[in-house]
């Protein structure tokens, strides 16, 4: 009788310790930033800059718009069936790679210049925009050189490529490190600095815009590519994302359409999209 209800117990542990393993198992969440986890949330999380017009910025209406943004709009689309199944996650420049490495983001589109040492965090998908840094400065005190900024502050934005471009190969210049990007702006109105450094295109897209100013460096160092970003190691979402540019995208000549309708009245009349657009992630 006792050997009978011993093994009885047994049974009863050796059953639970199965249903115990099972529900373990059924019951464990799809990695963060995964498609499984994007799709079983319904939206996927994309980090954006709100004040880097025309690429990504906030509208008066509170709605998201720019070139950036119409690709984030696509990707979601394609993903979810929806282009507003999209959390849009505000980031300044210096917030990039820890939203993605601690998961505040499942991909980031916020301007991303891809270079050696940020690819060491993240992991960049293929690019959609040439770049390189500009400086602009008013009209009545031209910034037309970098040797014009000797002794004279720069305003950058902390972690981008104009801070470390400048840290590197200019220690006479002054830096005014500010986080958000119309912050520089606001040092340069305000005289806090004699110029801001930035991305020649976001430059001369707000020069025109705002007179008095002058982008007198259009192109400064290396031409630099953006891309969109992913946590390091996430390559299911990077291979969806690549896949898409090179594929779906580069077919419908994408780039060189939202290029029309979100940048092409941004710029200076002789600018053209083979100047910004890069098409199905083909650089040259």
């Amino acid at each position: 009788m006792k050997k009978a209800i011993a093994a009885g117990l047994l049974s009863i542990v050796l059953l639970g310790g199965i249903i115990g393993c099972s529900s373990s198992n059924s019951g464990k969440s799809a990695a963060s930033g995964s498609i499984e986890a994007i799709k079983k949330a319904g939206t996927i999380r994309i980090g954006i800059f709100a004040d880097d017009a025309p690429f990504c910025y906030q509208d008066a209406d509170g709605s998201f718009k720019g070139y950036d943004v119409e690709l984030g709009k696509r990707i979601a689309k394609e993903l979810l069936g929806d282009e507003n199944k999209i959390k849009w996650v505000v980031v300044n420049p210096a917030d990039r790679i820890p939203y993605l490495q601690t998961d505040k983001a499942d991909l980031m589109l916020a301007d991303f210049t891809v270079t050696d040492e940020r690819a060491k965090s993240v992991d960049f998908t293929l690019p959609y925009e040439k770049v390189s840094l500009g400086v602009v400065s008013k009209n009545g005190a031209p910034i037309n050189s970098p040797d014009d900024l000797k002794g004279k502050t720069l305003a950058v934005n902390t972690g981008t490529t104009a801070d470390s471009y400048f840290t590197k190969n200019y220690p006479d210049v002054k830096l005014l490190k500010i986080d958000a990007i119309t912050d520089g702006y606001q040092a340069l109105i305000t005289d806090r600095a004699v110029a801001f450094a930035q991305d020649n295109t976001l430059l001369l897209s707000w020069a025109k815009k705002n007179e008095g100013y002058t982008v007198g460096i259009k192109e400064l160092g290396n031409k630099d590519y953006i891309a969109g970003a992913v946590k390091q190691g996430n390559k299911e979402l990077l291979n969806y994302v690549n896949d898409l540019i090179k594929g779906k995208l580069k077919d419908e000549n994408f780039f060189h359409k939202i290029y029309d309708t979100t940048l092409k009245d941004s710029f200076p009349a002789d600018s053209t999209a083979d100047q910004i657009v890069v098409e199905g992630g083909v650089t040259e």
